[in-house]
């Protein structure tokens, strides 16, 4: 690591997407869509039920399988809740903390100084979502 910047060897440019297992869709979706404003963009049905649900949030994206879904392309051990997950914030940190107030999610901590992949210094709030899994809004400074 030099100065602020993060050096690599990897021709890897960034997570394209995360995947996470819950228990159900629907909840977990309207959660999403309800407290960081998530756009569907895709239904991966099977047997007519919604097995795979893709959300895009600002510029990251989820794929959030339900449980149990009969798709093989998982991880060894997909379960809900095991997930810990952190979002870039675009604003300052009071302003997650006020939006995530305003939408009646409680704070399991925070704000707390953290520092970015990009290492850049900011501070985190975090909460869970629906099923249990830790979501973090880092904001940068």
């Amino acid at each position: 690591m030099t100065g602020d910047t993060i050096a690599t060897r990897s021709a890897v440019t960034g997570i394209d997407h995360v995947a996470i297992t819950v228990a159900d869709i629907d909840e977990t979706c309207a959660f999403y869509t309800r407290v960081l404003d998530a756009d569907v963009f895709m239904d991966h049905k099977i047997d007519g039920r919604t097995a795979v649900r893709g959300i895009r949030i600002g510029g990251a994206m989820l794929n959030v399988h339900r449980q149990g879904n009969g798709i093989d392309l998982v991880a060894r051990l997909p379960t809900p809740g095991s997930a810990d997950l952190c979002f870039r914030w675009g604003g300052d940190i009071a302003s997650a903390k006020a939006m995530l107030a305003e939408a009646g999610v409680p704070l399991r901590e925070g704000p707390v100084p953290r520092t970015s992949s990009r290492g850049v210094r900011g501070q985190s709030v975090y909460f869970l979502d629906p099923d249990g899994n830790l979501i973090e809004l880092l904001a940068e400074d």
